[in-house]
């Protein structure tokens, strides 16, 4: 394997892995660990038919260009509107659950030091400390994140590795929500819980930037997506392990989503000092790392909706343009973080399920030839009704 496909799976897996890990536990906690182990390699493999469905589509499109200009070319305007839209709303989703898990840890840190500063203050420092770093430019934000990444990824291997031996089975094999729920609000977990794995394997937007990488060297490609989402598979696994398995599903439901006390409940597990400064570690670096890639691809699509002047003020108007939005959402809204997660789950339906099944489609009947993902019609059609049960199980949390 060579190091232009082994960058690639990095890309991809990368894209993946981040901020929406830390929220899976607090998501999945009520369902058992077993269930909820099961539910995300259901997910996973939905992502990578959606994958490999998307790399059929660019292939036939042309290599080289982005997700805009191939709907645009097989959807046309309309399709182009919808992806956009789509998009958009999915970036400010994003950024938005970020500001709110990262200022969250914030608050916590500065209340550790004696300073109770609020929810409010935290997000506004957390924003201008970190949306500061998007304002310095693209160069700097790909050495910081390379080396976020990296350190996050080294994080997770050592505190998994740690926390293993201290796992209860018999905490992994109990029903985690026996006695404390009834069994609609069991039903309404599970449906709260299925958007936000579906977002967490959101990595599908990178793909149109691997197959130029690559040359649309087929083979290769599909190499790729199926190792890179494979990757975030086995680290979700290992860290529901850790974390439902040394702490319980009963005591992470008890959370009501709160990040902070996740990441205090498996300090409490480290008996080494160290360790604990890991976790601490490992769940800041997860948030920046996504917080940065999300608000920099919004920076970049909202500069290039607004035509904004590469000068200062222009540069002043696209920053204010991208944050405020999800800043004064967050400001509000502080205690969301994996509620807004799930509604995230709904644009991206939108852009990685239902666009590239019509477009697929229309693509199909011209018998353009080349690489064609297995299964037809008959796997569209129950890619379709996946994506549909996704939105409806949001929709339902939601009303």
């Amino acid at each position: 394997m060579n190091s232009k496909i082994l960058g690639s799976v990095a890309i991809v897996a990368g894209t993946a892995i981040g901020g929406g890990m830390l929220a899976l536990p607090l998501a999945t906690a009520s369902l058992g660990t077993i269930p909820a182990l099961l539910l995300l390699i259901v997910i996973w493999g939905i992502s990578i038919y959606t994958s490999l469905l998307m790399l059929e589509i660019n292939l036939r499109v042309g290599v080289g260009l982005n997700l805009h200009s191939i709907t645009g070319k097989t959807l046309g305007k309309v399709g182009q509107l919808i992806q956009g839209g789509s998009f958009l709303s999915l970036l400010f989703a994003l950024t938005m659950v970020y500001l709110m898990g990262g200022s969250s840890l914030l608050e916590s840190k500065m209340a550790m030091v004696g300073m109770d500063v609020g929810s409010q203050f935290s997000v506004l420092l957390f924003t201008l400390i970190f949306g500061g770093i998007i304002a310095i430019g693209v160069s700097w934000i790909d050495k910081v994140s390379r080396v976020l990444f990296t350190s996050m990824i080294t994080l997770l291997v050592i505190v998994v590795a740690y926390l293993l031996p201290e796992v209860d089975m018999s905490l992994m094999m109990n029903n985690s929500t026996e006695g404390m729920v009834t069994s609609s609000d069991l039903t309404n977990l599970w449906l709260a819980a299925i958007p936000i794995v579906f977002t967490s394997f959101g990595f599908h937007v990178c793909i149109a930037t691997i197959v130029r990488y690559l040359d649309g060297d087929a083979m290769s490609l599909r190499k790729v997506l199926i190792i890179g989402s494979t990757i975030p598979l086995v680290c979700y696994i290992l860290w529901l392990v850790v974390t439902l398995g040394t702490l319980g599903g009963k005591t992470v439901h008890e959370f009501a989503g709160s990040l902070p006390l996740l990441v205090t409940a498996l300090q409490g597990v480290a008996e080494s000092s160290v360790l604990k400064s890991f976790i601490d570690l490992f769940a800041n670096f997860a948030l920046v790392t996504s917080f940065l890639g999300v608000t920099m691809s919004l920076l970049d699509y909202v500069a290039e909706l607004t035509r904004a002047k590469e000068n200062a003020l222009g540069r002043v108007q696209t920053w204010l343009l991208t944050f405020v939005p999800p800043l004064l959402c967050a400001l509000y809204y502080p205690d969301g973080f994996y509620k807004v997660l799930g509604f995230a789950a709904i644009p991206l339906v939108v852009i990685i399920i239902f666009l590239p099944i019509a477009m697929a489609l229309r693509q199909r009947k011209q018998n353009l030839g080349g690489y064609q993902v297995c299964g037809g019609n008959t796997a569209l059609g129950l890619a379709g009704l996946a994506g549909l049960a996704i939105i409806l199980a949001q929709l339902w949390v939601a009303l």
